[in-house]
């Protein structure tokens, strides 16, 4: 009880809460798009279901890393060497998630520019919905344990991080459901949205390899892009308004 007073009483413990939970809410968003895109090829009926088990699973799994803290840290150290780079279980486990999105992303991509005539939307449909929280179970496990390894070089005391995983998740699951809907009811979306996984996989995957890529570079790109589709939605709805006018006026005529 007094070390957890000791922790509400110091300031540096609160800025480093705020930091951890803008982190963890950041890096959630790649999350997010992906359980958003994969639960919105479910009938109807499961989507929501979908959306708050991949997201319940994304919180058991934070929680139960968080209590192998010491494990996890672990996981960084070089276990084999391939051309002179020390590669981890991290760097393994990054690679192999990395590897995994480009796969979906650009079969998710395949799907939407050149559907099969033969099964027409069915194609676009998940095969089950078991197979759908097992691709979410997959990836929840890559984003879990880099967002704890990051969490772990910012701060060395475990409830800090627990509090920030349950507010970070708490926003996702807020968020789930009318990201869900947007994209689903606007197609270009769909396509920018796949874009973005296609980039976080390959930085997963340049990152496992060694190569850094600072995420804020990637979260600047991902933020143009969507602000330029947001002008582009926006001028649609202009163009679209203006010919629904010249039709009625033309109809008055």
């Amino acid at each position: 009880m007094d070390a957890i007073l000791t922790l509400v009483t110091d300031p540096l413990v609160w800025v480093a809460l705020a930091t951890l939970i803008v982190m963890e809410v950041v890096l959630g968003i790649d999350n997010l798009i992906f359980i958003s895109i994969l639960s919105n090829k479910l009938p109807p009926e499961q989507r929501e279901k979908a959306r708050r088990i991949g997201i319940g699973l994304a919180l058991i799994l934070r929680l139960g890393l968080l209590s192998m803290v010491a494990w996890i840290v672990q996981l960084t150290e070089p276990v084999i060497t391939v051309f002179d780079h020390g590669v981890s279980w991290r760097d393994i486990i990054l690679i192999s998630g990395g590897l995994f999105l480009v796969w979906k992303a650009t079969k998710e991509i395949h799907e939407h520019v050149d559907p099969r005539p033969d099964e027409g939307i069915a194609a676009a449909v998940v095969p089950s919905f078991a197979a759908a929280i097992v691709q979410i179970l997959v990836l929840d496990m890559v984003f879990s344990i880099d967002s704890i390894i990051t969490a772990v070089g910012m701060t060395d005391h475990v409830p800090v991080m627990v509090v920030a995983v349950i507010v970070a998740v708490s926003v996702m699951l807020l968020a789930a459901t009318p990201l869900a809907n947007f994209i689903n009811h606007n197609p270009t979306i769909v396509m920018l949205a796949l874009g973005f996984l296609l980039m976080i996989g390959m930085m997963l995957i340049a990152e496992g390899f060694g190569a850094h890529v600072p995420k804020g570079y990637m979260y600047a790109a991902m933020a143009f892009s969507a602000l330029v589709e947001g002008l582009n939605m926006l001028t649609r709805r202009a163009r679209d308004k203006r010919q629904a006018l010249k039709a009625e006026a033309s109809a008055q005529e």
